[in-house]
């Protein structure tokens, strides 16, 4: 039995849609899904299963960064039997010619955090993306002229730093952005033989400094939704 989620059996569907704020979950469930459920409010980490067009789908919750993450999804993979996760969450860019609200597709998830140095005995493991997700989020964002990149992201454990030099090393690696949950996502769908993507919209730059506006995040999210609720 789940302890984190409380949701009966058969409430969620195989194919899932997490991100890591619950407020914004309720908002798009609200505005793209039919019949919708509720099938978990424990911890406020809000869960909602219906239709989009035609098809079953769950979004939830999920919280911010990797620890918190993996328990949802641990849970929601052993014991509902979930075969698909999409993440649709927020990313900070780490290259300049990176625009406020474009959609970046994680073909792979590099990370400061030891959670895999510890599953992997000190080596290093590389999370990837899974093609057949990642080959049609693209060609759905290219069919609908969404602005999206394609590349590596790095999912950090820390938000807040005293080191201003810190991103340095992964921009010069061309890694396109930061956020906090990919990294695990991808670890636990190679783990559990699942199909797993991370869908991010650019909230901020970090080398301009630049902010989205609540206009600029409102098209972001949206525009990433369709793009996840396209490959349920």
């Amino acid at each position: 039995m789940s302890i984190h989620i409380g949701a009966a059996p058969g409430q969620i569907a195989e194919s899932i849609i997490i991100s890591g704020d619950p407020l914004r979950i309720k908002y798009m469930a609200e505005c793209f899904l039919e019949e919708v459920e509720c099938f978990n409010e424990v911890r406020g980490m809000l869960g909602y299963t219906g239709f989009f067009k035609g098809k079953r789908v769950s979004m939830m919750g999920t919280g911010m960064g990797i620890p918190s993450t993996a328990i949802y999804l641990h849970e929601l993979i052993t014991e509902y039997k979930v075969k698909r996760v999409v993440r649709a969450g927020t990313a900070g860019a780490l290259l300049e010619n990176i625009e406020l609200g474009d959609i970046i597709l994680a073909i792979s998830a590099s990370t400061d955090s030891g959670l895999n140095k510890t599953t992997f005995n000190g080596h290093d493991f590389a999370p990837a993306a899974s093609f057949d997700l990642l080959e049609k989020a693209v060609a759905f964002s290219r069919k609908n002229d969404f602005p999206y990149r394609v590349g590596q992201v790095l999912s950090s454990d820390t938000f807040y730093s005293d080191d201003p030099s810190r991103m340095q090393p992964w921009i010069k690696h061309r890694v396109l952005a930061v956020e906090m949950e990919t990294s695990v996502l991808y670890t636990l769908a190679a783990k559990y033989d699942i199909d797993a993507l991370s869908i991010l919209s650019v909230s901020d730059n970090i080398v301009t400094g630049a902010v989205a506006t609540a206009e600029e995040r409102e098209r972001g999210y949206r525009q990433m939704f369709e793009v996840a609720l396209e490959l349920m």
